[in-house]
């Protein structure tokens, strides 16, 4: 899992272009939208594109990203358990 968590830092980096961000810097349980790393609607969608290209994840009811998108570890437990084999 830590190692998906650190992959999944470095992807989101790259997608968004959060250029002075680290991937110590994103803290594994801090929220990604709002008072967190503070990525908003149009960074979602962004998110959405990635999971669906590197995980073969596809978002059937996009209110579900408010959930999987609350922290980094959500995501990664979200996509341990949905990723196509």
């Amino acid at each position: 899992m830590e190692e998906l968590i650190l992959k999944l830092k470095g992807e989101i980096i790259e997608v968004l272009n959060l250029e002075d961000v680290k991937p110590e810097d994103i803290l594994d349980d801090a929220p990604l939208f709002g008072a967190g790393l503070g990525l908003d609607s149009i960074d979602a969608l962004e998110l959405i594109v990635l999971m669906e290209k590197n995980y073969g994840i596809k978002l059937t009811d996009p209110s579900q990203g408010r959930n999987i998108f609350k922290s980094v570890r959500i995501l990664a437990e979200y996509i341990q358990a949905n990723r196509k084999k």
